[in-house]
This record gives structure tokens, sequence and C-alpha cells, in this order.
């Protein structure tokens, strides 16, 4: 079987002492590219990518409908109105709906290793994972951003919070940060399948799951499970810690006032993260000769 290894800085185009800067400009220029090219296709429908974004408006604001179905009964969810859980809510389907547009066709990996087409995108003058992450790239994925977007909009005109400077600027921060862990579980996740094909599942379980597990306040779970998303995978930093300090609510754990302000760390440290499990993955990929 022919080795089809990448480089070993694992990006097509470029020599090992290239600035990462630049790197990661042409990283993006090939996202933007590769996207432009599916959006073009896409849009020759235009009768079907509105209706398709519409059911996915839909389908997706069925989640939440769950939750106001749930306070017909209760006038909170562990110590959280349903103002605070609309919050949850947006913030983290916001997350997750960004980094899948941007990033979620990632996940076809496994079929690229298994049927040996990686190899074609190896050997193009563009990185690998830029096209991965851009490949049929569709509009229609705006469908979950833009109605977690009115939830969270909803939730924010009728919370009773004091916006001091640090609330109002941890809004938009927790809402970039969340987008940036969630594509780096992505990446990070789907890259096991360079040594394990059948990750798909497991994958799903910390983005999707994940997700639907940070729509409900930290309070309703069992405090082992908190700390397993604080300092193991950092899906917390994706809205539970900084809304802490939005919303002026007591941290289960008790951990210190830092830790609502972390996020930023957290990506950075989640992106090398998953940076580190794509190159060890494109190292360790051979090829299928094609």
């Amino acid at each position: 079987m022919a080795d089809q290894s990448p480089p070993a800085h694992g990006t097509a185009g470029f020599g090992p002492r290239e600035p990462l800067a630049a790197r990661t400009a042409w990283a993006v220029r090939s996202w933007w590219l590769t996207a432009a090219m599916w959006t073009r296709a896409m849009m020759s429908y235009r009768a079907s990518f509105v209706m398709m974004t519409v059911a996915n408006v839909v389908i997706t604001f069925l989640d939440f409908v769950v939750i106001i179905l749930m306070f017909q009964h209760t006038d909170s969810l562990g110590d959280w109105t349903l103002p605070e859980l609309g919050f949850l809510y947006g913030t983290s389907a916001f997350a997750l709906g960004t980094a899948n547009l941007f990033v979620g066709t990632v996940d076809a990996l496994g079929e690229r290793i298994r049927t040996g087409t990686l190899d074609t995108m190896l050997v193009r003058p563009a990185p690998a994972l830029a096209q991965i992450c851009a490949e049929r790239f569709s509009l229609r994925r705006l469908g979950r951003p833009a109605q977690a977007a009115a939830v969270l909009g909803w939730s924010l005109v009728v919370l009773d919070v004091r916006w001091t400077w640090d609330r109002v600027l941890l809004v938009p921060v927790l809402l970039v940060c969340g987008t940036l862990i969630f594509a780096a579980l992505y990446i990070g996740f789907a890259s096991l399948q360079f040594w394990w094909g059948e990750s798909g599942q497991l994958h799903h379980s910390f983005t999707y799951g994940g997700a639907t597990v940070l729509q409900y306040p930290p309070t309703v779970f069992a405090k082992e499970l908190v700390a397993g998303i604080v300092f193991g995978v950092p899906l917390a930093f994706v809205n539970w810690l900084p809304a802490l300090r939005i919303l002026d609510k007591p941290d289960p754990l008790g951990l210190p006032a830092a830790f609502r302000f972390a996020s930023p760390l957290a990506t950075a440290l989640s992106l090398a993260a998953a940076g580190l499990v794509w190159r060890a993955g494109l190292r360790a990929y051979r090829g299928a000769g094609s």
C-alpha cells in the first residue's frame, strides 16, 4: 500500500518555516473559496433552500418548546426561571449551530478515509482540514443559530439582570468562545477516525449531546457530571460558567470566581488540543494509493 502521508506540518503548499499567520490566512481563504463554490451550487435551487431552512428552524425550535411545556407545571427548574433557561438554551444552541455551519462536515472524515478519497485532498494546494470543513457547505444550517439567536434575544429582553460592563462583555465573548469550543470538539473527535473509523457516535455524544446538557442549569445534574465538563471536556465554559456571572447565580462546585471569566483560556486550550490530534492523525494516516 502506497504511503500517502502528508507533509509533517500538515498543511499542503507551505514549508515548515512558513509563519503561522500566513498558514492560517490561507486556510481561511481555502475554506471560503470551497464554501462559496458549494453555496453557488445550492442557490441554483432557491425554493429548496428556503423550504429546508424554514424546516430547520421549525424542527430546532421544538427543543425549546419542550422547555416551555415543562414550565407550564413549575415556576423554576433547579432555581432557574424560564428566561434564564432561555439564555442557556440560546447560547448553547447558537454556539453549536454556528460551529456546525462552519466545520460540521468534518465528521465525514471517516468515510473519506474508508473510501480513500482523502488522498485527493492531500495532494491539492490547500489545507486538507479547510477542504473537509467546507465540503458540502450549506446555508440551510443557518436555521439552528438563527432560531437560537431569537430565543437568546427574547431572554435578554425579559431577564432581570443588572447589566454591568463585564456582564455585557461576557455575552459576545461566550458566544464566540462557545462556537470555537464546539468547533474544536468537532475537529478533535472527528480526527479520532484516523485510528478508529467508527467513532462517529462518540463525536455526536459530545457535540449534540453536550449542547443538550448545556440547555439546562448545572444545579439539576450531579456534581460529578458538572465537574467532568469543567475539568474534562470543557463544555461548561461554553455557557454555564459565564452564565453564573451574568445571571448572578451561585456556583454548585464553589469554584473561584476566575473560572467564570476563563472561557477564552479554555477555548485556546481546546483549539490547541484539536490541532494536535488532527496533526497526529495526518502523520499516522497511510493513503489508499489512489
